[in-house]
């Protein structure tokens, strides 16, 4: 296997500047690990336009292959566990960061970052999720162990035209909520309202208000965004609600004051979906496949080839990305 080759498009920096580009690798070239994987499909995350544009908080030196998602079959596996010829998910750990990822033919990885595919799924079904659709069933899960219901009143998403957001609106839907969709995109107003979405708004109400508290208009709420608008969002939220927090496309600084939380019992909820124990990831997973199925998510994602990864990359920087997109091998 080592002779092996594969493609994978990999970023090399060049005076300063960071590009990408589809290279011809071997085997040989990866990194140690215990499990092969053959990727056959891939998911884009605001993560990987991070890597890829040479944010050396996320990727510390290139060249280097990004991807924090893959799903595949595995070929060689040293401890039996996942077994050769298996099908798996791999998300988050160090994944496409500092460890070669899903935008190759191949990766190697330790067999504590390998999910089983759940029963009936593909590869391709795994990734139109991918670490988005991980997160948001967090977001979801973290808000219905806190005790949110439909009954409570309207749930808010924001950044609901991306790919975490996205996800959020359908699984909320889906489970009775009344879903109030916050976005930046006017013209994504109509497909946010097929995902279930009773009202689209701008993200105009969550604007810079100089007000400690506002009129409160929602029992709960996903945010995707973080910094000035998980602020302002906060301060909308009705007595005993939840916010679950996942996002930093705004910013990672949280300017606000412990009103909110001492004058209404607001609770703020961090999820994490990269480091969480494997189990806790399977769940969701098989949440998806099961109960928690997202039909239009699962047919409106876009599926692009290697060739298409840079300027899908870049729309994600530039604010420009809705959905979600799923990168195949084989196209």
């Amino acid at each position: 296997m080592n002779d092996t080759q594969f493609k994978a498009w990999r970023v090399a920096e060049q005076d300063g500047s960071y590009y990408g580009s589809e290279q011809v690798l071997g085997i040989k070239d990866l990194p140690e690990g215990e499990v092969l994987i053959k990727v056959s499909h891939s998911s884009l995350n605001y993560k990987d336009a991070l890597s890829a544009s040479g944010n050396k908080g996320v990727t510390r030196s290139f060249p280097h292959t990004p991807g924090i998602d893959a799903a595949g079959e595995v070929i060689e596996s040293a401890t039996g566990a996942p077994a050769a010829g298996s099908k798996v998910i791999v998300t988050g750990y160090d994944l496409g960061m500092n460890t070669d990822g899903g935008f190759g033919e191949y990766i190697r990885v330790p067999s504590a970052w390998c999910v089983p595919m759940p029963a009936g799924w593909e590869a391709e079904t795994a990734m139109i999720y991918g670490t988005a659709g991980l997160t948001a069933g967090l977001c979801v899960q973290k808000l219905l162990r806190m005790g949110a219901g439909p009954e409570q009143g309207r749930v808010a998403v924001s950044g609901a035209s991306g790919a975490v957001g996205s996800v959020a609106v359908e699984l909320l839907a889906k489970l009775g909520f009344d879903v109030v969709a916050i976005s930046g995109k006017a013209d994504h107003a109509e497909s946010l309202k097929k995902l279930g979405a009773t009202e689209v708004v701008g993200r105009d109400v969550l604007a810079d208000n100089k007000k400690p508290m506002l009129r409160p208009e929602f029992a709960n709420a996903v945010d995707t965004v973080g910094g000035s608008p998980l602020a302002e969002l906060l301060k909308q939220i009705k007595p005993g609600g939840s916010v679950s927090c996942c996002g930093l496309v705004a910013g990672p600084q949280l300017q606000t004051t412990v009103l909110p939380f001492i004058l209404r019992g607001v609770n703020l909820l961090g999820v994490d979906s990269v480091e969480i124990p494997l189990a806790d990831k399977e769940a969701v997973w098989k949440k998806f496949a099961e109960d928690w199925k997202c039909p239009t998510i699962e047919a409106s994602a876009k599926r692009i080839g290697r060739t298409d990864l840079d300027d899908a990359l870049s729309a994600f920087l530039k604010g420009e990305s809705a959905g979600k997109i799923v990168l195949d091998h084989k196209a």
